[in-house]
C-alpha cells in the first residue's frame, strides 16, 4: 500500500506559498502549514472557541485604535519552507486589516486555548515558532478541570529569540502589558 492510497496527494507533498495562496477559504479552513505540510485541526470545543472569543473581544476592547484582536485566520510565520499558524486570537495592527496573508510583524500578541491534542504543539512548538518569527507576546490558556482557565503570559526577549515568562493568571487577567486590560474567564 502507498501513501497514495492512504491520503490525498496534498497531505504528503509539501505545499508552496504559491499554491496555498491559490486556495479558497474553505480549503484553508482547518488546517495550518507546517514547513510545508498540511496539518488538520479538529473542530473546538464551544469552551475553547468561547475562551478566544472572550479573550479577542476584551483585548479589542482594551487595545488602542491602532491594534485590533480577531480569532480564525492564518498568519504566516515564513514562506520558505511555508509554516502558517492559525492562533485563537491575534493582536495585529489595525491597519493591516487587508493585509493578507498577515506578517509576523503585524503581529503584537498571539494567543492559543491548549486542547485535548494540541498540549505539545501549543506548550512548546508554537511557543519557539512565535518567538522565532518576532512576535512580542504569547499567551496560553488552560483548560482546567474546574473550569477556570489558567492564563500563562510570555514576553519575548528579542536578543534570545525566546520568551520569558510573565504572569500567570486564573479567573482574572490583570495585566498592563502589552496594554491595560482585565478580563474575568471565571464563568466559562
Amino acid at each position: 500500500m502507498t501513501a497514495d492510497m492512504i491520503a490525498p496527494e496534498w497531505m504528503h507533498t509539501p505545499i508552496t506559498a504559491a499554491q496555498y495562496d491559490s486556495w479558497s477559504a474553505e480549503q484553508c479552513r482547518g488546517i495550518e502549514i507546517v514547513d510545508g505540510m498540511v496539518v488538520v485541526s479538529p473542530s473546538a470545543s464551544k469552551r475553547h472557541n468561547r475562551l478566544a472569543r472572550l479573550l479577542a473581544n476584551a483585548l479589542d476592547a482594551a487595545a488602542s485604535p491602532e491594534w485590533n484582536a480577531d480569532t480564525d485566520f492564518d498568519v504566516r510565520l515564513q514562506d520558505v519552507p511555508l509554516t502558517n499558524r492559525r492562533p485563537d486570537v491575534v493582536v495585529y495592527k489595525a491597519d493591516t486589516i487587508d493585509f493578507t496573508p498577515t506578517r509576523p510583524e503585524h503581529v503584537l500578541l498571539v494567543v492559543e486555548v491548549v486542547s485535548p491534542g494540541s498540549e505539545t504543539t501549543d506548550r512548546i512548538v508554537k511557543m519557539e515558532q512565535y518567538a522565532k518569527a518576532g512576535i512580542s507576546f504569547y499567551w496560553r490558556v488552560e483548560q482546567t478541570a474546574n473550569g477556570v482557565p489558567l492564563v500563562y503570559t510570555y514576553v519575548l526577549d528579542p536578543a534570545a529569540g525566546v520568551y520569558r515568562d510573565g504572569d500567570v493568571f486564573t479567573d482574572v487577567v490583570k495585566t498592563t502589558v502589552p496594554f491595560p486590560i482585565e478580563v474575568g474567564l471565571g464563568s466559562i
